[in-house]
């Protein structure tokens, strides 16, 4: 019975109760330096999105190589040789094993048009924003200041800027 005790309260500990900001830093620094010793290369999200984009629009028979800027990228892509892809699918279902684990997933309902709008414009600011940076939060923020890079740190002041500024705007219009 003890041991059933304790392997229930092991449970409890590492995946029922929600981990501290520093327990979380700890162990995204330590799958970062996993990545990079594994794969070489370091932690990016955003890189293939317009690959992908350009893939959405072969279906639908465009072909979005003759466009500035993919030269060639979307008819060479293959999913399973991509770092950057394999580890966005590892991203996605690792939160999706953490919420199933962790008893929290459910469905919540769209609430307004306002919220709607809101996420759109929030998903395409970023987006945008990802490709103008020259990448995401991960690739400047968790790769660049490691590697002393002064547009991490550049980075770094305009994010804490930007989710300030959108914090007030998001509650002035959408809230």
């Amino acid at each position: 019975m003890e041991e059933k005790e304790k392997k229930q309260s092991l449970w409890e500990f590492y995946f029922k109760r929600e981990w501290s900001y520093t327990t979380g830093a700890v162990l995204l620094s330590i799958l970062a330096v996993s990545l990079v010793l594994v794969t070489g290369q370091a932690w990016g999200v955003t890189g293939v999105f317009h690959v992908w984009g350009g893939k959405v629009l072969s279906w639908f028979g465009i072909n979005a190589d003759a466009f500035p800027g993919f030269n060639g990228a979307v008819g060479k892509y293959i999913f399973a040789n991509s770092q950057v892809s394999l580890t966005n699918l590892g991203i996605v279902l690792g939160a999706l094993l953490s919420v199933l684990l962790a008893a929290s997933f459910k469905y919540k309902k769209i609430k307004s048009r306002k919220q709607v709008v809101a996420a759109i414009l929030g998903g395409l600011l970023m987006g945008i924003g990802a490709r103008i940076a020259g990448g995401c939060n991960i690739g400047n923020f968790f790769s660049g200041i490691p590697a002393f890079s002064l547009a991490g740190w550049i980075f770094m002041v305009f994010i804490f800027l930007g989710a300030f500024i959108g914090s007030k705007m998001l509650k002035k219009w959408f809230m």
